[in-house]
């Protein structure tokens, strides 16, 4: 299609039988003499890309500790690296991946939060928060924390079936953490190991696909 107006090409162009006229429209924002080097220019960008991700694709990682914890399965997507390579869950497994803490056997998921609740018990800054606080030797304590939480607490909560979801374990967990704060000095040993805990907390949930944030 010739989309030039005749006025401004007949006659000055010769027909001749049996040929074509045709019609090829510049791009007034492209440098057309420049444009062997710009095309050169990322096809070398596109290759350091490509160069970058392949180097992070073979980047070793640790191997997973969490079999020898008890764990038979996790999710793909929480072995170190695997995104990295490229790998995108389907669709299919992105809806069923929403539902499978509901849909999970109880079982699995049971030992999925002994083996977190393990975990964070032998830590070495767990110590503050492995029994409920005495009232003896802090009495006030209970005047300001309205709904304490400690770790022997949740081992008896696990033991009893409680924790039928994530949502129920991360809330007591997070308790721990939230109580400690609330009622401890941000700089006080206490708060430290809260915030140490946490952080590790929230690594062990993701190395076993149960941490979206």
């Amino acid at each position: 299609d010739i989309k030039l107006n005749k006025s401004v090409y007949q006659g000055y162009i010769k027909d001749y039988e049996g040929a074509m006229l045709m019609h090829c429209h510049l791009n007034p924002r492209i440098v057309y003499t420049e444009f062997i080097s710009v095309v050169r220019k990322q096809k070398e960008i596109i290759k350091r890309l490509v160069d970058q991700h392949k180097q992070e694709a073979h980047k070793p990682h640790p191997g997973l500790s969490c079999f020898r914890e008890g764990l038979k399965v996790i999710p793909i997507e929480c072995i170190p690296g695997i995104r990295e390579t490229g790998w995108k869950p389907s669709a299919r497994n992105t809806r069923v991946s929403k539902v499978s803490e509901e849909s999970a056997d109880p079982d699995t998921l049971m030992k999925t939060f002994k083996v977190v609740l393990n975990s964070i018990k032998n830590h070495s800054v767990a110590w503050p928060f492995q029994k409920p606080v005495d009232r003896k030797e802090v009495p006030d304590y209970y005047d300001h924390i309205k709904y304490p939480m400690d770790l022997k607490t949740m081992s008896d909560r696990l033991k009893a079936g409680y924790y039928t979801t994530r949502r129920l374990f991360t809330a007591d967990m997070t308790r721990i953490f939230t109580n400690c704060r609330t009622y401890n000095s941000p700089n006080t040993e206490y708060c430290m190991c809260a915030n140490t805990l946490e952080k590790y907390f929230q690594t062990k949930m993701r190395e076993l696909g149960l941490w979206d944030k």
